[in-house]
C-alpha cells in the first residue's frame, strides 16, 4: 500500500492552472490516494462481485441520508429504473402501479428521470418548471392529478432541491407514490433533511460526473421494507431469492418453497416473482466508494465555494443573465451554475456557448431541455399540463458551467473574466 501511494502521487499528481491554456471542464473524478488503495485493497481480494466493501458502502450511505436501507445498482439510470419497477411489484397489494398509469414528472430534466415509467407502459405527464430554481412548479402538479395518476417521479436539478415539502405534501394528501431522483443531488437538504427522504424512494448516481465517484454506479435508498424487497428483487433478476452473492440458503427453506405453478421444493435460488434484471455493481466500485464517502462533505463544501463565487463574480452582469437561485428552505449541493441568457441580450445562447468552448471552458445545456421536442418522444403515448413556456426558455436560452470541487479559484476566476470580457464586447457591438 506503501507503494500504492507512491505511484499515486506521481502518476496522478495535479497540474498548476495556466489560463487560456488549461482547460476548465464542467466535471470530473477527483480522488486521492486513499481512492486508488482502497481500489486495490479490493483488487486483492479477487471477489469481483458485490461483497464486503459494498455491505460497508450501503451502510455507510444509508446513514448518511438518514434512511434505513441503500442498495448500490450499477448505475444513476439503473437507480431510476429499479426504482420505479419496484411500483409495479405485487409485494405492494393495492398499492401496486398498474399498467397505463399517469406519472408526473418535469419537462425539463434528464431522459432517465420519465424513460423508467414509460419502460413499465406508464403515461408521463409534463408539467413546466421555475425559473431561477429550474424546478417543478408544485401548484402545477397538483393540478395535473387525475384519477388514473398515481405516481410522481421528479429530479432535484443540479443539486437544488425543488420544493420537496409541497410535492410530499401533495403526494400524500393524493395517496400517490414519490419517487425524487437525486443523482445531482447528494448532500442537499430541505428543511434540514436530506433530499430522497421525503418521498417514498430516491435514487443516486456515482457517475465521475456526480458528487462523488466509483465509475459507474448508483444507488436506491428508501425507509419502506416492501420497497426494498421489491427494488432487491429487480435489481437481482427479478429472482425470489434474497441469498447475498456467494451464499445459499438464507431462508432456510431453500428446497421447502411451493410458489407459482411450480412444483414443490424446486430450488428457491431459481423461483423469479418479478420480471428483473442484473443490475449490481462490482466489489471493486464499492470499495471506491467506500472512500470517496469520505471526501463529500469537503466535495460539498467545495462546490458551494464555487457557485458562491461565479454568483459574486457574475452578479454585475445580471441585464445579459438571469442568475440561478436556491428554493427557498433549502440548502442545495450545487452539481453546476447555470444561466439563462436574457432576451434583450446583444447575444444568443449559442454564441457565448461556443466562445466559452473555443477558450476552453466545458459547458452543458440543461440536459433534454423540454423533453417533449426530443426526437424519441415522437409518436409516444405522453400528456402535457399547461404551457410549457419556461420548458421551452430553458431549451432555447439555458446553459450551464461547473463547480465541482476540481476547480479551484484560478479556473473560477478565469470564467468570470471570460464571460465578463465576452458580454462587454457584445454590448459595445465588438
Amino acid at each position: 500500500m506503501e507503494l500504492v501511494e507512491e505511484y499515486s502521487a506521481i502518476a496522478h499528481a495535479s497540474k498548476p492552472f495556466v489560463a487560456g491554456q488549461s482547460p476548465v471542464p464542467v466535471s470530473g473524478r477527483v480522488f486521492d490516494s486513499s481512492d486508488v488503495k482502497s481500489l486495490v485493497d479490493s483488487a486483492l481480494d479477487f471477489w469481483l462481485t458485490t461483497g464486503r466493501f459494498n455491505e460497508e458502502f450501503q451502510q455507510k450511505l444509508a446513514k448518511r441520508v438518514g434512511v434505513r436501507y441503500a442498495m448500490t445498482v450499477n448505475s444513476g439510470s439503473s437507480a431510476n429504473l429499479v426504482a420505479f419497477s419496484a411500483l409495479t411489484s405485487p409485494l405492494l397489494r393495492e398499492r401496486q402501479v398498474p399498467a397505463g398509469s399517469e406519472v408526473i414528472t418535469a419537462a425539463t430534466g434528464f431522459p432517465t428521470t420519465v424513460n423508467p415509467a414509460m419502460t413499465q407502459g406508464m403515461v408521463p405527464v409534463f408539467v413546466d418548471v421555475d425559473i431561477p430554481t429550474y424546478n417543478i412548479i408544485p401548484e402545477l402538479v397538483e393540478e395535473a392529478i387525475t384519477p388514473n395518476t398515481r405516481a410522481i417521479m421528479v429530479a432535484h436539478t443540479l443539486g437544488n432541491p425543488f420544493d420537496v415539502g409541497k410535492i410530499a405534501d401533495i403526494a400524500k394528501r393524493h395517496k400517490l407514490w414519490l419517487i425524487e431522483d437525486c443523482c445531482d443531488a447528494l448532500g442537499a437538504t430541505f428543511a434540514g433533511r436530506h433530499v430522497g427522504t421525503f418521498g417514498d424512494i430516491g435514487t443516486l448516481s456515482f457517475y465521475p460526473a456526480h458528487h462523488i465517484t466509483m465509475g459507474e454506479g448508483g444507488a436506491v435508498f428508501t425507509s419502506h421494507p416492501a420497497l426494498r424487497r421489491a427494488m432487491e428483487t429487480f435489481r437481482d433478476w427479478g429472482r425470489d431469492c434474497y441469498c447475498e452473492p456467494g451464499k445459499d440458503n438464507t431462508c432456510q427453506r431453500r428446497f421447502d418453497w411451493q410458489l407459482g405453478e411450480l412444483p414443490h421444493g424446486y430450488d428457491h435460488k431459481y423461483i423469479y416473482s418479478h420480471l428483473g434484471f442484473n443490475l449490481k455493481i462490482t466489489d471493486m466500485q464499492a470499495a471506491v466508494g467506500v472512500s470517496q464517502l469520505e471526501h463529500l462533505e469537503g466535495f460539498i463544501a467545495d462546490r458551494r465555494r464555487n457557485f458562491d463565487l461565479l454568483k459574486s463574480g457574475l452578479k454585475p452582469l445580471e441585464e445579459f443573465f438571469i442568475l440561478p437561485e436556491p428554493t427557498p428552505n433549502s440548502e442545495p449541493s450545487w452539481f453546476g451554475f447555470v444561466l439563462t441568457v436574457r432576451e434583450a441580450a446583444p447575444f444568443k445562447r449559442d454564441a457565448i456557448v461556443r466562445h466559452l468552448n473555443d477558450l476552453g471552458i466545458g459547458t452543458r445545456l440543461l440536459f433534454g431541455g423540454n423533453l417533449v421536442r426530443q426526437p424519441y418522444m415522437t409518436g409516444r403515448n405522453f400528456r402535457v399540463h399547461g404551457s410549457l413556456a419556461n420548458s421551452d426558455t430553458i431549451m432555447n436560452q439555458t446553459f450551464w458551467v461547473g463547480v465541482y470541487p476540481g476547480l479551484g479559484d484560478e479556473h473560477i476566476g478565469y470564467v468570470v473574466e471570460v464571460i465578463r470580457d465576452f458580454c462587454v464586447a457584445q454590448a459595445r457591438g465588438v
